[in-house]
């Protein structure tokens, strides 16, 4: 198995894509320009157990959708990507599906989420799961909201859930 990464342009910088040969692995929202990028490698190469080579132009295919989507068009990744969910197992992973199953523009709360991945009562789960995926943007885990319809976090940027959110319900 071979392990590739490149960057695609979005409004918070290029990111970083990592790609398996069946598919995309890895989408993170740390820029390329990003001092944390060499240390997210080093942690996707422990995760994958080999070193993703550089490879530009992979994420050419990613890049037109994330124009799409960027221009206000109802992108949905995970039926126009092959995607790898071996950094995914268990609950996340089913909390994750679930969530690519909310249509643009709309939002779901944390439990709402657990229960149809499930698991009711697992609302706490399913925030885990969306903190840690693999895939943001790809996996629209920011369409999951508190249960008072606030947004709540997006890692350490709750600015660009936001911008998100906005950005879909145009």
């Amino acid at each position: 198995m071979t392990f590739r990464y490149d960057f695609a342009p979005t409004p918070f910088g290029d990111a970083l894509a990592v790609f398996s040969d069946e598919g995309i692995v890895r989408f993170d929202l740390s820029e390329s320009e990003d001092p944390h990028v060499p240390w997210l490698l080093e942690s996707v190469s422990r995760q994958l157990g080999a070193v993703p080579e550089p490879d530009p132009g992979a994420a050419d295919e990613l890049a037109q959708l994330l124009d799409e989507y960027f221009d206000g068009s109802p992108v949905r990744f995970d039926t126009q990507l092959r995607i790898d969910w071996r950094l995914t197992d268990g609950f996340a992973r089913r909390a994750l599906r679930a969530i690519c199953d909310i249509e643009w523009g709309q939002t779901l709360s944390y439990g709402e989420v657990a229960v149809l991945a499930g698991h009711p009562g697992a609302a706490r789960a399913v925030g885990t799961a969306c903190r840690i995926t693999p895939f943001s943007i790809v996996v629209p885990v920011h369409r999951v909201v508190r249960s008072d319809g606030s947004p709540g976090q997006y890692g350490a940027h709750p600015e660009r859930k936001r911008f998100l959110l906005d950005l879909e319900s145009r």
